[in-house]
This record gives C-alpha cells, structure tokens and sequence, in this order.
C-alpha cells in the first residue's frame, strides 16, 4: 500500500536502515520520530530528521507493523510455477523514492528456473534507471532476498547489467501512466 498522507511514526526499538538514495547503512535509534511516506512491497521508506531512510520489512515491527507472509507454492510445483511466483516476488520491490515496483519499471530483462538436485535456482538480469545509483545494491539484494524466500529455490543469482541501457520505454504502461510519461 502506498501512503501518500506521511504516517506519523516512533521507533519502538533501535533499526538498521539504509539512507535514501546515498545506499549507506545506519541505525535509527529508539524513540526517532518521523514519517511514514512509503510503505511498499513490504519495506517502509521513512523520512526522519530531513532525511530518507529505507526500512527493510523484517524490521516492520520498529515502526509498529507487521511483516508480509512468505509467499507459498502448491505441493509438487513446476519450475514454471516457481518462475510465475518470482516475477510477483520481484512486483513486491519498490524503488525507496519512486512508489513503482522494479518489473513495471522494466528493469528485471529476465528471469530463468533451473531445477538441481537440492532445490532450484532463479537466475534474474536486471538493470537500474541509472547506472550511479547508490540504490543499486539495494535493489539487488531486495530482488534476491524475495526471490530466495520462495519454497524449493536455494539460491537466485542477479546479474546487473547495464546493456542494454534502461529507458523510460521499458517502462510498463500502467508506470507511465502513474508517473505522467505516456
């Protein structure tokens, strides 16, 4: 759910964060006042003492939330069943400063299951709208993060690329709609 009304919010505990859109991990301590102005996907983009921070979802509780479910899959899926549920994974990470997920901003290329053995592995191709983006790591790890929570697969390998380079054409309709590009 996005929120656009900035959510008035105090830290019930002290929380690693990451400052918007610098990429730089610190801690908010107990008590920090601030808002709420995204709350995407599961993760929180705050606004505290002029700055924006992005809180991950396991730590939805230091905001007085709650986390998302872990997503489930039916008894005996089909690597394509296990593909179907990583690209919605992947609809569920949002840019901390634009309130659009990274599939309709067209910058996941693709996304392959492999079965093993022991599991399955996702193997992702995804760009970023710049390659200087202090998020991009973020975003990376996010993608691999929800990917890596969905039953049977053991490891998703994200490559970032820059070739071909993203623009604003990859971009979904409904993203060019919502942010006035179409």
């Amino acid at each position: 759910m996005y929120r656009s009304d900035n959510e008035p919010v105090t830290l019930t505990r002290d929380v690693e964060a990451i400052i918007v859109p610098a990429g730089m991990n610190v801690t908010l301590r107990q008590g920090q006042q601030g808002f709420i102005t995204q709350a995407l996907g599961g993760s929180f983009t705050v606004y505290v003492e002029g700055n924006l921070f992005r809180i991950a979802g396991k730590d939805a509780d230091a905001l007085g939330k709650e986390a998302e479910d872990v997503p489930h899959l039916p008894p005996n899926a089909s690597d394509e069943d296990v593909r179907t549920l990583a690209w919605q994974q992947m609809k569920t990470c949002y840019d901390p400063e634009i309130p659009i997920n990274v599939v309709d901003l067209g910058l996941v290329y693709s996304c392959d299951v492999a079965s093993e053995d022991d599991g399955r592995v996702v193997a992702i191709t995804m760009t970023l709208t710049a390659p200087g983006c202090g998020m991009g790591d973020v975003l990376v790890a996010d993608v691999r993060d929800k990917v890596e929570i969905i039953p049977t697969v053991k490891r998703a390998d994200v490559e970032l690329v820059f070739d071909p380079p993203w623009n604003q054409s990859m971009m979904s309709e409904a993203a060019q709609l919502q942010t006035g590009m179409m």
